[in-house]
């Protein structure tokens, strides 16, 4: 999966295949995260770092608006909704 990425890596950077499998492997994961998952997590983050909801909602509502996060899933009528309206 995602050879040609990975070969990149190989060739462009210090990395061995391993090393760039696992980079390619993570950084998928991380914009694999849905947005709910994203604002969950994000609000434990903000939350521990002692603010307060009113400051972390602001917060995540300006991140979510640069954040690659997964696609929610689409049904097949959503799909065809989406091209043919």
């Amino acid at each position: 999966m995602h050879d040609e990425l990975v070969d990149h890596l190989t060739r462009s950077t210090p990395l061995n295949r391993g090393e760039a499998l696992r980079v390619v492997q993570d950084v998928l994961a991380y914009f694999d995260e849905t947005a709910q998952e994203f604002v969950r997590r994000r609000h434990r983050e903000l939350q521990a770092q002692g603010l307060v909801n009113a400051s972390i909602f602001e917060r995540i509502e300006a991140d979510l608006k640069y954040r690659a996060v997964a696609p929610p899933e689409f049904t097949l009528r959503q799909l065809r909704r989406i091209v043919y309206g």
